[in-house]
């Protein structure tokens, strides 16, 4: 047990109803019915900042960071961000059409293989600075690369030749 889970020291509790959604309670007994969690930082830090919102989009608690709040409540809040947010991370860059823009990339992510269209060299953008990526393809989908320095030989001269 966390002795300084934030919700449980404001007398938050927080649930699942019978419909799947998040419901918080407050110490004074007042519900909101289907809470969001929402990451302030979700790139850089996705584990510091996280608001729990209401339908009206009203912040009803603000977390600093997920590893400070005590299960149950921590596994439902990163189910919840799971089912919201898909930003897959590239773990290989097998293979690209061309070295030209746009071309197709066939990547290895934490959720599988896939192919994507790049539409050109700007669609990769630097995130902080600590060689994290952003690759978005032709349909808005955002990839990640947590660290692109630590990518296979093969993964970074690919890479280059875009950067």
């Amino acid at each position: 047990m966390n002795a300084t889970d934030p919700l449980k020291a404001a007398g938050v509790t927080l649930q699942r109803n019978a419909f799947g959604k998040l419901v918080l309670t407050t110490a004074l007994g007042e519900q909101f019915d289907s809470v969001v969690p929402i990451r302030a930082f979700p790139v850089q830090s996705p584990d510091d900042g996280i608001a729990l919102v209401n339908l009206d989009g009203k912040e009803v608690a603000w977390l600093d960071r997920l590893d400070a709040v005590d299960e149950p409540a921590r596994s439902l809040i990163a189910e919840e961000l799971a089912t919201r947010e898909f930003m897959p991370v590239i773990l290989e860059i097998v293979s690209v059409t061309s070295f030209s823009t746009p071309c197709t990339w066939k990547v290895e992510t934490d959720r599988g293989t896939t192919d994507f269209v790049l539409r050109g060299d700007e669609e990769i953008r630097r995130v902080g600075t600590e060689g994290c990526l952003l690759v978005a393809d032709s349909h808005g989908i955002q990839f990640l690369v947590r660290d692109h320095r630590t990518l296979n030989p093969q993964s970074r001269k690919i890479l280059d030749r875009f950067l």
